[in-house]
């Protein structure tokens, strides 16, 4: 057969197809039995015709997928073929089921080497998304096992087949097909002599699967990011700065922001408001204020709808400096996140201390987590949080010049890559000459990606024109993180030799 005569087209299997389903059934199926019998099929596909897929060459059926709609839990634990059965072999459909169960997919034999079946096995995954449902469960026969059979185990068998030292044509296709090995059925199919009675169960779990949930409780998966570079001047009291925080959080509310970010020390205009000479002094005073922020900022994020990470302040407990960043979520909540690695310059001239942990929020519109600036550096941290399901790290930082800047936007662009991520990075511009240490800034706000086909060719979402005052947004879609975790051109996240390396938390949650 030419290649130059294939006309492939794929659709729904429709009851007078029988005869075809049958011929092929029968020679494929020769060993186990042959073709279902014709009410068995026409009551298989007016109960879920979306489920019964064929491939056609010039009107001739070449490849059919059938299947059914099943409990999980159910046939996710050991079973017999008997049990998808009902009586006058009847295949039973339970019409709410929340997992699909592969009974068949069978090729021509003269069609076999087109990779037909990749694309019944792609339908099928391509409908267990469409229809919200976990997985797509199957009893995959082994049919060389009856060559080894003498000598090795069934599941023995697996693990070479699986090492690609022995070749199975079903079960070498399934996990090509990102199929995974639950465990072995014993006598699953009886008659199957090839198999020895042994099957695979098979699963291919949808990673887009969300449980029901009402719409206004459903979490979204397009989450609107808004940054703000900001500006540094001098101000004349609390009152004034306040009045500039909530211009920029009504103007991200206005362009229906989920997540307002601000840099780290954004409020260090007041220290200018004090006479102590002294930095340390200077930055407790600072600290004196920062109730007040969260306090303001909480009933900012209620009061306009929106997600607000305060950038970072001073805050002292106990006798202790240290700086802290907060979620303000607009449902009225409140998180906090410490900074654990100070810089020399915090340590020497500050006196700051480091936090002792990190951790993800759930929020409305994704699992985030904060990093202060210098601890974006660490990969450590970004790791432990890529194991809670992180979806968007937030970075308030302030770096007065060119090469630190570099450090945080290299390292940042560096954590969205290994941990699959979004990554928003947010600081501070402008001269503040009336503030020691402070004096001088350089920002350039960005949003990083993963760097795969989903993603900006360059992993930049977004980012702003250094060194000016300036709001900016980025539109992230969450779901293409869970296509790139499963289906990436690499799987950074699955592919770690956790058998060789690990991160460890040494703090209790």
């Amino acid at each position: 057969m030419s290649l130059d005569d294939l006309h492939l087209q794929l659709r729904n299997l429709r009851e007078d197809d029988y005869p075809q389903l049958k011929s092929l059934m029968d020679k494929v199926y020769a060993d186990i039995g042959g073709a279902w019998e014709e009410h068995t099929i026409r009551k298989l596909s007016r109960e879920f015709p979306e489920g019964q897929i064929c491939l056609e060459d010039n009107g001739v059926i070449v490849g059919v997928a059938l299947t059914v709609r099943v409990v999980y839990d159910r046939f996710s634990n050991p079973h017999q073929y008997d049990d998808l059965l009902g009586k006058r072999d009847t295949i039973l459909n339970e019409t709410e089921g929340d997992a699909l169960y592969g009974l068949d997919v069978l090729i021509h034999p003269d069609y076999r080497g087109y990779r037909l079946g990749r694309r019944l096995y792609d339908a099928r995954k391509e409908l267990c998304i469409q229809l919200n449902l976990k997985a797509i469960l199957a009893g995959g026969r082994i049919v060389n096992y009856h060559k080894y059979a003498d000598e090795i185990s069934a599941s023995q068998y697996l693990e070479r087949v699986r090492r690609r030292e022995i070749y199975d044509p079903i079960l070498t296709f399934q996990l090509a097909n990102d199929f995974t090995v639950r465990r072995l059925l014993h006598k699953y199919l009886p008659e199957d002599e090839k198999s020895r009675g042994y099957a695979t169960l098979l699963e291919w779990s949808n990673f887009l699967y969300e449980p029901a949930d009402t719409i206004i409780s459903a979490r979204s998966r397009n989450v609107r990011v808004g940054v703000v570079q900001w500006q540094m001047r001098a101000v004349e009291s609390v009152e004034e700065l306040l009045q500039q925080v909530e211009y920029f959080v009504d103007a991200l509310s206005s362009y229906k922001s989920d997540f307002a970010l601000f840099p780290e020390f954004f409020n260090a205009p007041l220290m200018g408001l004090t006479d102590k000479g002294q930095q340390m002094d200077a930055i407790r005073f600072l600290a004196s204020f920062t109730e007040r922020f969260r306090r303001e900022m909480s009933q900012m994020a209620v009061s306009y709808n929106i997600n607000i990470i305060t950038g970072s302040m001073p805050i002292m407990d106990d006798g202790i400096l240290y700086n802290v960043a907060y979620l303000c979520r607009r449902d009225g909540s409140v998180e906090e996140q410490r900074k654990l690695h100070i810089t020399p310059h915090e340590k020497r001239d500050w006196v700051i201390e480091g936090g002792d942990q990190v951790q993800v929020f759930e929020t409305d519109a994704g699992r985030v987590g904060i990093l202060i600036c210098y601890d974006v550096e660490f990969p450590e941290l970004g790791r432990l949080m890529a194991e809670e399901g992180l979806e968007i790290l937030f970075v308030p930082f302030w770096t007065d010049t060119h090469n630190a800047y570099l450090r945080v936007r290299h390292c940042a662009q560096a954590r969205a890559i290994e941990n699959e991520c979004y990554v928003a990075i947010c600081g501070s511009v402008g001269n503040l000459p009336e503030v020691p240490s402070l004096d001088v800034q350089y920002a350039q706000s960005s949003v990083f990606s993963p760097s795969d086909f989903a993603f900006p060719h360059d992993a930049i979402m977004s980012e702003t024109t250094p060194n000016t005052e300036m709001l900016m947004f980025s539109d992230l879609n969450l779901d293409e993180l869970r296509y790139l975790h499963n289906e990436g051109s690499v799987t950074n996240l699955k592919d770690r030799r956790t058998d060789l390396y690990s991160v460890v938390k040494k703090w209790r949650s």
